[in-house]
């Protein structure tokens, strides 16, 4: 960055860009970079905004659009400023929450294999999957007698709306 953009900045924006340098991300955790990702973004929508606005005024004062706009190139070039620096700690945010997304991924996937490992184990010690004595093994039905039950509860539903409409 230019010294003469550095020269336009105050102390709390110049310590801002300065946490922005590649050196300054490399320590921070996903929800430091997450935090200055805030920041950022606040001070480069803060002077997008006032020049916008300030430019929008010009343009009736000075009867055309890029008369209106250079009167407040200062404003624009510490816009451009935020917007770079956005960029440099949103590609660093992205690359913190994809790694870990990819470490979460891991351990769940790792909690899911002992589990899946230690369920058959307590299965065999609970009795191996057997029905508890006095009780007698569900039924299952075959596919025939399963549409048969669908076919039922179809032909009811029917009936009870063709009533329904009636009474109306």
């Amino acid at each position: 960055m230019d010294n003469s953009i550095w020269g336009m900045l105050n102390d709390a924006e110049q310590q801002l860009l300065r946490d922005v340098e590649p050196r300054a991300l490399d320590g921070l955790d996903e929800d430091a970079l997450s935090d200055l990702h805030d920041r950022v973004r606040r001070a480069r929508n803060k002077y997008s905004k006032l020049y916008r606005r300030r430019a929008a005024a010009e343009v009736r004062e000075a009867g055309a659009r890029a008369k209106g706009h250079e009167r407040h190139a200062r404003t624009m070039i510490k816009a451009e400023a935020f917007e770079e620096a956005l960029e440099r700690v949103s590609r660093k945010l992205a690359a913190a929450a994809k790694a870990s997304a990819a470490e979460l991924k891991k351990e769940r996937l790792a909690a899911a294999r002992a589990a899946k490992a230690a369920a058959p184990k307590a299965a065999r010690a609970a009795g191996g999957g057997k029905v508890a004595k006095g009780r007698k093994p569900a039924k299952k039905k075959a596919p025939v007698e399963r549409k048969q039950v669908a076919s039922a509860r179809a032909t009811k539903a029917r009936t009870q709306a063709k009533r329904a409409a009636k009474k109306r």
